[in-house]
């Protein structure tokens, strides 16, 4: 009969005992193999949405962080609007009405506006230009924005005038809304007055995995149109009659019978919550991110190394203390192992050398020890395992719905770079770890973590085994018979 034949035997007869032994270490198994797929499903979200084909945002002055967070993940509120003209500086002259290029126009390769403050539902309603989904591209790769259905708003047409919107494949999900409908977002809150004025949804997006998965896109104009959206009129400034929405929002007809544009909100009377912006070139940028910074008008951040500041000082120290918790807890089930088996030793004494006297060496016996330790660990840490993706099937939709981050069962966590760590405490083990190499090729860095997990088990197994297989060896078959 085989050693591990002999070992499961030896399990099978402390049944109970050793379910409750795998069990407890399934369950810490389940923790760490969760963490580190949630863990690195964030890290990897966070990291892709830094940058959405733009390098810079521009905003009013306030938290850097705040403008981040707002502007790239629609998150948090907005900190105050810019004028109108400062978006107008990055325009080139044959997109202004003036004819006059943009003091900042040649710095850009474009410059799209968002105004933010109302609510479709319980997400962001954005007002910005058709340009969001025409030169934005997203992903390593650069991926174009596709539509599941429909098309891209316009600036204006015939049909629906000034008032078009596109919405996110998860908002289009979640609120059930299909082409043709129309949606009145919120003013100023989730629960505040809902607008008169109806836009009508003209495009679904193709799902993407970033943050415009969850908002919907209302044309620009139409959002200046909406109440409350205009600037007081300056009482120094000439009094010009400004045309009523209602006439706005009218289709006027010429005298042959052609359909005229209406006029829109007049510029003095605008403002945008921030500007998403793409440098023509990183050298002449820095010039006029010196020159806005040091103004008292707007501010420029760089959005990836605000997103990665604040995954590194904020997410990912409660990423490891999670991981380290999860740990401990596999530590402690691999105690339980050696408690549970070492406390058998005594009632098997007489076992083990009835098994030296018909021919068994020490090593055997030792080895059989240290093979229940080794099926003990091992078997809950697979059925662990597949708890702990049996609970992302369930947990996925809901992680999904509450913080957009799509976890998907099936997936296996994604791979750690040695960059991922600090380079100080006992974190920066595991970026050595990482960084260990054979013939110059890093053996751990594209391997995921869960792959690890068993070599783990297998080695905390042996660890605790020792003491007992160690008490099995010396076990005196004289005296035990």
């Amino acid at each position: 009969m085989s050693l591990w034949k002999i070992a499961f035997k030896g399990l099978k007869q402390r049944g109970l005992a050793s379910l409750l032994t795998m069990f407890s270490m399934a369950l810490g198994t389940a923790l760490v193999v969760a963490v580190l797929l949630i863990q690195g499903v964030v890290r990897d979200s966070f990291l892709s949405n830094s940058g959405l084909g733009y390098d810079m945002i521009a905003g009013k002055k306030g938290g850097a962080l705040q403008l981040t967070v707002n502007s790239v993940f629609y998150l948090s509120k907005p900190i105050e609007n810019l004028p109108y003209d400062f978006y107008l500086k990055y325009k080139k002259a044959e997109d202004r009405a003036d004819g006059v290029a943009g003091e900042y126009s040649s710095l850009v390769d474009f410059a799209i506006p968002i105004c933010l403050g109302d609510y479709v539902g319980k997400y962001r309603a954005v007002g910005t230009t058709p340009e969001m989904f025409e030169l934005l591209r997203y992903g390593s790769d650069e991926k174009p924005f596709e539509f599941r259905e429909g098309r891209n708003f316009e600036e204006w047409n015939e049909e629906n005038g000034y008032f078009e919107a596109v919405v996110g494949s998860h908002v289009a999900n979640d609120l059930d809304i299909k082409m043709g409908d129309t949606v009145s977002p919120v003013h100023g809150a989730v629960d505040g007055a809902v607008h008169e004025e109806k836009f009508v949804i003209v495009g679904i997006l193709e799902t993407s995995g970033t943050p415009n998965d969850r908002a919907v896109f209302v044309n620009m104009e139409g959002f200046f149109l909406m109440g409350g959206h205009a600037k007081e009129p300056d009482p120094s400034s000439e009094e010009e009659e400004e045309p009523e929405e209602e006439e706005v929002a009218e289709v006027q007809v010429g005298g042959d019978g052609t359909s005229q544009r209406p006029p829109g909100l007049k510029d003095e009377l605008r403002e945008v919550t921030a500007i998403l912006l793409r440098s023509a070139h990183p050298l002449f940028a820095r010039g006029m991110f010196n020159t806005v910074n040091e103004g008292d008008e707007a501010q420029i951040v760089h959005p990836v190394g605000e997103i990665r500041n604040l995954f590194t000082f904020i997410v990912e120290p409660v990423q490891y203390l999670l991981l380290g918790l999860t740990v401990l807890i596999c530590v402690v089930s691999g105690i339980s192992i050696l408690v549970s088996i070492y406390n058998s030793m005594s009632a098997r004494k007489k076992e083990i050398a009835i098994m030296r006297a018909m021919g068994a060496s020490r090593r055997s016996v030792t080895l059989v020890v240290l093979f229940e330790s080794i099926l003990l660990s091992v078997g809950g840490g697979l059925f662990g395992w597949f708890a702990a993706h049996l609970a992302i099937f369930f947990a996925g939709p809901i992680v999904e719905d509450k913080v957009g981050v799509v976890v998907k069962p099936w997936d296996f966590a994604p791979a750690m770079q040695a960059a991922d760590f600090p380079t100080e405490g006992i974190m920066s083990w595991f970026g050595a770890i990482l960084e260990f190499r054979i013939n110059e090729v890093a053996i751990f860095s594209n391997i995921s973590p869960e792959v690890l997990v068993i070599p783990g088990l297998i080695l905390l197994a042996i660890l605790v085994g020792i003491l007992p297989a160690f008490a099995a060896y010396r076990t005196d078959v004289a005296e035990s018979l």
